[in-house]
């Protein structure tokens, strides 16, 4: 499948409505999701304003908001504080998030969109909020109630308190349960804006690729060819790879995930691990290159599957972070009751104040913040070490380079 085709497939196939514009806030781009939310037919809405999508007290305030983030652009969401609504070709509103994204080509500039219709969360919130005062006025009636049932019957106080107690831990859990729901929407809308801006970069080389592949039409110019397709296979695989972390982290999060273990020989595991070694050799830098060594001759008990996320994860990191010319060693220790393995680069280290947050969600170091990531790589390591009762250590030094070692012991996996 080509790269092109498979921005596509994720552009035409996203559950999440999308919404392309150019500068002067005519829609360019519009997925089928977002025509189920709009209702309007992708031909219908192409040229027009985004205005048209919006209720119509809301369109010439939207006007002032689109030219202001077209002076200054950043990836946010709208709406920070209030509800937001959008409009159907039928004139029905509804309630919407939307988060912005930005990229440029060739010198223009155009505004990415991604629209979520919240109409069912809205109504769980009320019912949950509309529920919460209602037990919050039985809950002061009943101690109405019962200050006056204790001046005439002080037997049944004790049970009566028990009631309120009891009534009192159900309005907590209800509260607990609203803010949950409100952690998990926040959630989503971190999700919606790393992807919006870790996707920016890419989609602007594939753009930009494709214009130029236009122009390149003579026969003379395979090479200028061959090389704009080789932008758009990396970006399109940077793509790819930001997906992964998305559905990596969502499966584990959901427990999807299982450990299913196999025995390999020492000689059949170096083979795998070599093999995933050599997955990694295109994205390596000039002079680059990737020493392995091995100790001990106990056969090895892994799911193989989990062991090649974590080290292609880890080896793309050591590339990543390191320069040119760097050597990164691999090296593995086979023991009767675990096997351990340990990833050093040589590249820009970590801060000791961000090793202790390394393993958190979304958190990326500070000096790590000019080169492209989601900033889930070591959580979800972390996360599959767990399936495999294993453990996981990191030594590092600014500027001296990174160490990362993690160890598997040869019992029941979760």
């Amino acid at each position: 499948m080509s790269g092109t085709t498979e921005f596509e497939a994720l552009f035409n196939h996203a559950t999440i409505g999308i919404i392309v514009s150019n500068s002067q806030g005519k829609i360019i781009n519009f997925n089928p999701s977002a025509e189920s939310q709009f209702g309007y037919s992708k031909n219908e809405v192409i040229g027009q304003s985004l205005e048209i999508l919006l209720p119509d007290q809301f369109r010439k305030f939207h006007e002032t908001l689109r030219n202001n983030f077209y002076t200054h652009p950043s990836p946010r969401r709208m709406g920070e504080g209030r509800d937001l609504y959008g409009r159907k070709k039928g004139g029905a509103e509804f309630p919407i998030e939307i988060s912005l994204g930005y990229y440029s080509n060739n010198g223009q500039h155009y505004v990415i969109a991604f629209s979520i219709d919240i109409s069912s969360r809205k109504k769980s919130e009320e019912m949950v909020l509309n529920q919460r005062d209602e037990l919050k006025r039985v809950t002061t009636e009943i101690k109405l109630l019962n200050e006056e049932l204790e001046q005439k019957v002080k037997a049944r106080t004790t049970m009566l308190i028990e009631t309120l107690n009891q009534l009192e831990r159900s309005r907590e859990e209800l509260s607990r349960s609203l803010e949950n729901e409100k952690n998990l929407n926040e959630l989503k809308s971190r999700f919606v804006t790393t992807a919006s801006h870790e996707f920016r970069t890419p989609l602007s080389t594939i753009l930009s690729s494709a214009y130029l592949l236009e122009k390149y039409n003579d026969t003379q110019e395979v090479e200028k060819r061959k090389k704009h397709l080789r932008h758009i296979k990396d970006a399109v695989a940077d793509m790819k790879d930001i997906l992964e972390d998305f559905l990596s982290l969502g499966k584990l999060e959901e427990g999807l995930v299982r450990a299913n273990t196999v025995t390999e020989s020492v000689t059949v595991f170096i083979q795998y691990l070599q093999g995933i070694i050599d997955e990694t050799m295109p994205i390596c830098k000039t002079g680059q290159q990737i020493i392995l060594q091995h100790t001990g001759i106990s056969p090895v008990t892994i799911d193989k599957h989990i062991f090649r996320n974590i080290m292609l994860n880890l080896i793309s990191n050591a590339i990543k972070f390191s320069p040119q010319n760097a050597t990164i060693h691999i090296s593995c220790t086979f023991e009767k009751n675990k096997f351990s393995v340990v990833v050093q680069d040589e590249g820009i280290g970590i801060s000791e104040e961000d090793q202790q947050h390394l393993f958190e969600r979304f958190f990326r170091a500070k000096n790590a913040a000019n080169i492209q990531g989601t900033g889930l790589g070591l959580h979800i390591i972390s996360k599959y070490l767990e399936l495999l009762n294993g453990s996981i250590q990191l030594t590092s030094e600014l500027n001296n380079g990174t160490s990362i070692s993690f160890t598997v012991p040869y019992k029941q996996a979760k």
